[in-house]
């Protein structure tokens, strides 16, 4: 059965009240450490440590970034195996936020701690994000921060119908030449997870590219997968990364093409974006990720940081923060933050994407060498 509301109040109770009764040294230190741009430190400093720190006296939550990206999570595992090898007896990283990749190696060298069990908001999230980082397992060891998602943002007045499947999308472009636009590989992410949902959404065993495992014998398939493209490309506009497909769709000189939700959303909200424009994930799906908080094995504040994620993790502060705040997709499901939002956030975020949609079609990056694959017969395949 899955949690319910009542269940994340009472849990939130809880942590109020067994950080209240637990003894507390003056002036002791949770130390939280994320990849991702500045925005991430800026949430931990700005908005979740004056939170955690009033329902625990005496502790000083501080928050250090590695920088955006996947090497950023590189460099919290280096630092985290450096220690291990060391054979150092306490981490002094007590939370790190990463990203998916690095999550699944984490977990297979026994530098995170399998602290999901413990947390009373562990079941909230129940995609399959948390048990699957692009084929590793990584249940009980990884809650979300949040989902990042990539959507197909149009123009109602100039897609009045727009393609529920890859089959519509590829028949319109040809309808439509030159107004779809997205960056291929180059220039943002939102353009590699069109090419990475491409490939998938025309290969027979799509589902090994996410759940592996890796077989380099399926590079011919990929190639195959993605001839189409090449094709698709020539009545396409290419635009010049993330930013770039969201202006073009501003100016109307496309009317449809693939972006980053939150970034969408940020951009309307700032009066940047013109308010008419949708969103819409095709058939069979289109990727997205999660930041994941994980709890080193070792960390020396281990019960001080359950109970920070258990905090970041509860319904209230992810309606209030990941959603208000930064227009990103809930880290829990998303049924579970609707009864602290009101009804314009909740419509905004909710309304073009459903729940539903999410959980259906919201699909995960590829294993990192089938990543590999992709990208590299995009350049043989598509690019030349």
């Amino acid at each position: 059965m899955k949690p319910s509301l009542l269940t994340a109040s009472v849990a939130a109770l809880a942590l109020a009240a067994g950080l209240a009764a637990a003894p507390l040294r003056a002036q002791t230190v949770l130390n939280v450490v994320t990849a991702g741009d500045q925005n991430m430190v800026d949430y931990i400093n700005e908005f979740l440590a004056p939170r955690f720190e009033t329902l625990a006296p005496g502790v000083t939550v501080r928050a250090a970034g590695t920088g955006p990206g996947d090497a950023g999570s590189q460099k919290i595992y280096e630092k985290l195996d450096a220690q291990a090898k060391a054979g150092a007896a306490t981490r002094d990283m007590d939370v790190a936020v990463i990203h998916q990749k690095m999550a699944g190696q984490m977990v297979k060298e026994g530098l995170l701690d399998a602290y999901v069990a413990d947390v009373a908001t562990g079941g909230l999230a129940t995609r399959d994000s948390v048990r699957n980082a692009l084929g590793a397992d990584v249940t009980g060891y990884v809650l979300p921060m949040f989902h990042s998602q990539i959507a197909l943002a149009y123009n109602p007045d100039l897609v009045t119908a727009p393609p529920k499947s890859f089959a519509d999308l590829t028949q319109w472009v040809k309808d439509h030449p030159k107004a779809f636009g997205y960056n291929g590989i180059k220039g943002g992410m939102s353009g590699v997870g069109f090419v990475t949902a491409w490939a998938a959404a025309h290969m027979d065993d799509a589902a090994v590219l996410e759940k592996g495992p890796y077989d380099a014998a399926m590079k011919p398939a990929i190639e195959k997968a993605l001839s189409g493209l090449k094709a698709f490309n020539t009545d396409v506009t290419l635009t010049p990364g993330n930013a770039g497909t969201l202006d073009m769709l501003n100016r109307g000189e496309i009317a449809m093409g693939p972006v980053w939700v939150d970034m969408f959303y940020t951009w309307q909200a700032d009066g940047r974006l013109n308010p008419n424009l949708k969103l819409a994930l095709i058939e069979p799906g289109l990727p997205g990720q999660p930041m994941y908080y994980v709890i080193p094995a070792g960390a020396a504040g281990a019960d001080l940081a359950r109970r920070f994620v258990e905090l970041a993790t509860g319904a209230e502060v992810q309606a209030e923060g990941i959603v208000k705040r930064f227009n990103w997709y809930p880290g829990i499901d998303a049924q579970h933050v609707r009864a602290k939002l009101d009804d314009a956030t909740w419509n905004r975020l909710f309304t073009d994407v459903s729940p539903e949609d999410l959980a259906a079609k919201g699909k995960p990056f590829p294993l990192a060498p089938y990543f590999t694959d992709i990208l590299e017969a995009y350049e043989r395949t598509v690019a030349n």
